[in-house]
Formats: structure tokens, C-alpha cells, sequence
């Protein structure tokens, strides 16, 4: 479903600053594969995501999406392709209008706007059926202003708007980072349903070992803009945190002496 090859991002080139953010990424998700991902600040992390959703260019490399190159396709063309959540629950969302509004211009992502009344008593129902399995109270103030909302709440509508027209590949940017942990332990989870019942391809960010041990069927670790580990399937259920900090200290070491 996706497939990165060779990417390389250099920030300020030829400076004093020049920071090499990604360094030759491969990396290949299958159809309904859901993996997390880990590593220090400066890793490569968020700067993998944005080059995939099309903010930042690559320097090399290409990004095949189902068979198809987007490498060299603008971010807002990419918006059939992808659905994404930020660590921020300011973003994502259009604060000043309404959460049926919201959910309308999610649904509505990559076509042709007509002239026709916007939302339907229909769609509506549909809004208030999805909004109902969060269990947040939602349902009943689709006509509640965005800005109204809690973070938790914000997220859960942002991971509505981002899974609801099913995209080709979910990005989710450490998207429990800026909340509670009785709060993000709940997004989590409704992440984990919204991603089962559509079977949808996932990468996720995040910086919490044990959360990226508990969900998704593979784990990869970054470091200096590259992968240093990969493990999948019944290597990764049988991993401890404390297991996994044991392998980033050999891989890195490893990787140390390679260079």
C-alpha cells in the first residue's frame, strides 16, 4: 500500500545548520499493516510523516502509494490519499465551525464542490450514528462550535474526520502526545476500532514505548534519519519495554560502528 525508497531530506544544505533529517529510508507497509513508530527527538519521525503527506519535498527517494508515484504531487492533492491526525488538537479541525460543518468538509475531502444545500437531515444521522461509538456526547452537539470541545473530544472528532471517507494510508503524528493519560488511553482506543473495522494502513508515531508495544502489528525504531530496527507479528508481542531499550542500545551501537 506504501512504499518508500531511498528517501533522503536535508534541511539547510550547505550551511552551518545542515541537519540530515532523513537518510536513505526504506520502508514498505502492506495492505491493512498498522505500525508504530519510535525514537528520540531528532530522529526522523514527524519529518518522515510530513515528507509522505507531501509538506516537505524530498531530496531523493520516491513514495509509491498503491502502485502510484506521488513523490513530486502537492500536499492538498494528497488529501484523498491520506488521512491525518496532529499532536496538536488545535489542528485538524476548523475551530470557528460546527462540528457537522467539520464532519461535512471531511467527508466531502478531494471532490467537486456543487451548488446544492450543505448538509443533509440525512447526513446528519450518519454524523450522529459514527459520533455515538466514542461515547463523548458528541452525537448530541453536532451544532456545538469546535472551539467548544475538550482536547480529547477535538481529537476524536479529528480521528472521525481523518478515518471517514477510509484514506489509503492513516499518519498519525503522536496524536495522544498533548492529552491526559486517561484521555489519550481512550483515543487510543477508539483508534484501534476506527483502524480494525475499516482495515485501514497505519503509521504511527509515538513516544510512548509501552503504547507502541500494545497496539499495531509492527514496530519500527528511528534514529539519525534511519531505521535501526524492525520487528513485527509474534517478535513484537513478545516484547517488554524493557526488551525493546535493550535492542535500541545494540542497534545503535551497531549502526555507530558501520558509519
Amino acid at each position: 500500500m506504501l512504499e518508500i525508497k531511498n528517501l533522503k531530506k536535508i534541511f539547510n544544505p550547505g550551511t552551518i545548520n545542515e541537519r540530515v533529517a532523513l537518510n536513505g529510508i526504506d520502508l514498505t507497509l502492506n495492505d491493512g499493516d498498522f505500525v508504530t513508530v519510535i525514537g528520540g527527538n531528532g530522529a526522523g519521525k514527524s519529518t518522515l510523516l510530513n515528507v509522505v503527506a507531501g509538506v516537505f519535498p524530498v531530496d531523493e527517494g520516491t513514495i509509491i502509494v498503491n502502485g502510484t508515484d506521488i513523490t513530486g504531487l502537492q500536499d492538498f492533492k494528497r488529501a484523498s490519499i491520506f488521512g491525518r491526525v496532529f499532536q496538536d488538537p488545535m489542528m485538524g479541525t476548523c475551530p470557528s465551525m460546527l462540528i457537522e460543518e467539520n464532519l461535512a468538509l471531511a467527508v466531502r475531502r478531494g471532490q467537486k464542490r456543487g451548488l446544492k444545500w450543505g448538509i443533509s437531515e440525512k447526513e446528519r444521522e450518519e454524523y450522529r450514528k459514527l459520533l455515538q461509538m466514542f461515547d463523548l456526547g458528541l452525537e448530541d452537539r453536532l451544532n456545538n462550535k469546535v472551539y467548544l470541545l475538550s482536547g480529547g473530544q477535538r481529537q476524536a472528532l479529528t480521528l472521525l474526520m481523518a478515518v471517514i471517507k477510509k484514506p489509503e494510508v492513516l499518519l498519525l503524528d503522536e496524536h495522544t502526545a498533548a492529552l491526559d493519560p486517561k484521555t489519550a488511553s481512550k483515543v487510543l482506543k477508539m483508534t484501534q476500532m476506527a483502524i480494525s473495522e475499516s482495515n485501514l494502513t497505519t503509521l504511527m508515531i509515538t513516544h510512548n514505548m509501552k503504547d507502541a508495544l500494545e497496539y499495531g502489528n509492527r514496530l519500527i525504531m528511528m534514529d539519525s534519519g534511519k531505521i535501526i530496527l524492525d520487528v513485527r507479528d509474534g517478535e513484537k508481542e513478545r516484547l517488554t519495554v524493557n526488551d525493546l531499550m535493550g535492542l535500541f542500545s545494540v542497534a545503535k551501537d551497531s549502526m555507530l560502528l558501520t558509519k
